[in-house]
């Protein structure tokens, strides 16, 4: 078969909090195979709850190191019986749940140099951690953030050059719980990888280099030098955690060709180009693959925004990344009042029926009137504040309650307008080539799409691929950045979205006033610390 027309498929993984999942696209970006490993059902011999193993500390939440790579024996497998030709694989990568840590023991990369094919990986690698991995749950390093917080200068400095605030779940805090309270673990650790990285060492045969996008989720890498922060680094280890972390490196990195272990194991070919594994988030981005002035909208249990930003200012809330594609920064900004908080007052005002709900809001106006709601049924992260409702009316007077039908509007309302004015402040712009893309189980919905229209007065489209945007997201970069290194066009390479919401023209007049009412209503909301 001549070169030019042999099949070529890409290869993405996602190694998530609760199951390994892979999948196979094929030029056209057309999901061919998928696989998947659920941790807590398919390997039960490590005893996890969710995919996790919550400790007897307070707040502590980690996850058996080992457990991933005996998933990945697994899902090989089942890709080989799902049928995946694996000579047609021209490039894979991955994704995987940000935050968390893996401490690899001395020795271990000579082990991963050295693999055989005759032999599962996990038999292979079972001595070569020194603990098991923090994840993102674990809640345990409050007096660490505040040191941290302290090292730099405050809170504001450190998310000035990191991008965010100390967070618990953050690598940095989590390496110098470590670091303080198990030295010895810290001393005996050859190298200190993310999920992501260290799920793609387990593809090169060495340990890999964390990637910029997720590197910069551990509150130790300065976003504008894309260099690890030193004063960061002396807060959370020793002189030698520099050297344990490794130079990251760009996300569209080809780290290097698949190792021989899996030439020899699944014949795959040898120069099988291995694309560096980042974050979730980021390879979600990707797979959304927006560009300058889009946003995108998961609308799950919490909603979630993702934006590309030219430049990073200092968030007041969330969190601001290295981009993982051609925009240089990406804002993440979660909502932990999402899906599951409108529906809680859907079957409080309607009872289970969107369709109800719904003819609700077509009793009403858009900018309902002028009345205005915040409804946190459960404590918020942006902006950090405590569960609460606050209700307004036209006239900015605190109200008691609403009609159903304002009641019905207000919540979408100010949640819309709420994930605008943050986005705002991250230094979001708005132009006339923007659009919303949304995903999640709310996506659906489409008087809840017209009211984010309306609201960021852009159009709002839907995907027509896959649901799992990380899990693709990760072939499709391996696709793209395979197509870069050798000029090769890929057909599916222009997104495939249907416009699905589009604003009324008198849209902006409605609601840009209303920003500037929600900014001084959560002036005065009780804020956590």
């Amino acid at each position: 078969m001549i070169e030019e027309t042999r099949k070529k498929t890409f290869l993405g993984f996602d190694f998530s909090t609760q199951r390994l999942k892979a999948v196979v696209i094929d030029e056209d970006y057309a999901v061919q195979q998928e696989a998947d490993v659920e941790f807590d059902v398919d390997l039960p011999e490590f005893r996890t709850a969710g995919g996790v193993v919550r400790g007897e500390g307070r707040g502590e939440v980690t996850a058996p190191t080992l457990l991933w790579v005996k998933a990945l024996d697994m899902v090989m497998d089942r890709l080989v019986v799902a049928g995946v030709d694996f000579s047609t694989i021209e490039a894979l990568s991955g994704a995987a749940q940000q935050h968390g840590s893996v401490w690899w023991l001395k020795g271990s990369e000579a082990k991963l140099a050295s693999l055989s094919g005759d032999q599962f990986l996990h038999t292979q690698l079972a001595t070569c951690f020194a603990a098991d991995s923090p994840v993102w749950m674990d809640s345990s390093t409050t007096a660490d953030c505040k040191a941290l917080e302290e090292a730099v200068g405050g809170p504001e400095e450190l998310a000035r050059v990191t991008g965010s605030r100390a967070y618990e779940r953050f690598t940095g805090s989590q390496i110098r719980k470590m670091f303080r309270t198990r030295p010895r673990v810290y001393q005996n650790t050859e190298r200190i990888s993310l999920v992501s990285s260290f799920a793609c060492s387990l593809f090169v045969g060495k340990i890999a280099p964390i990637d910029l996008s997720d590197g910069s989720g551990m509150n130790l890498l300065d976003i504008h030098t894309k260099k690890w922060h030193e004063q960061a680094l002396q807060a959370c280890g020793d002189e030698t955690l520099a050297s344990k972390l490794g130079d990251p490196v760009p996300t569209a990195t080809v780290v290097s060709a698949i190792c021989p272990y899996y030439v020899q194991r699944y014949g795959f070919r040898s120069d099988c180009k291995v694309v560096a594994f980042t974050g979730d988030n980021c390879s979600a981005l990707a797979a959304l693959r927006l560009r300058s002035g889009w946003v995108g909208l998961s609308l799950g249990t919490s909603d979630t925004l993702l934006l590309g930003l030219h430049s990073a200012a200092a968030p007041p809330a969330g969190h601001i990344l290295v981009g993982p594609t051609s925009a240089p920064y990406m804002a993440l900004l979660c909502f932990s009042n999402g899906s599951l908080t409108r529906q809680n007052h859907r079957d409080r005002l309607v009872g289970p029926s969107w369709e109800a709900f719904n003819d609700l809001l077509q009793a009403t106006v858009r900018g309902n009137m002028g009345y205005m709601g915040i409804y946190y049924d459960t404590a918020e992260i942006v902006p950090r504040a405590a569960a609460g409702r606050w209700l307004q009316d036209a006239g900015g007077r605190p109200a008691d309650k609403l009609a159903p039908q304002f009641e019905a509007r207000a919540l979408l309302e100010g949640q819309a307008v709420a994930r605008r004015a943050h986005a705002e402040d991250m230094g979001f712009v708005l132009d006339p080539s923007s659009r919303v893309v949304a995903t999640g189980g709310a996506s659906v919905n489409t008087a809840l799409l017209q009211i984010f229209a309306d609201v960021f007065n852009t159009p709002v489209y839907v995907q027509d691929q896959h649901a799992n945007a990380a899990l693709l997201g990760a072939a499709i970069r391996a696709a793209e950045v395979w197509s870069s290194e050798t000029g090769t066009k890929l057909t599916g390479s222009e997104p495939t979205m249907s416009p699905v919401a589009s604003p009324y023209p008198d849209a902006e007049r409605i609601y840009k006033p209303m920003l500037d009412r929600y900014r001084k209503i959560i002036e005065n909301i009780p804020r956590l610390g």
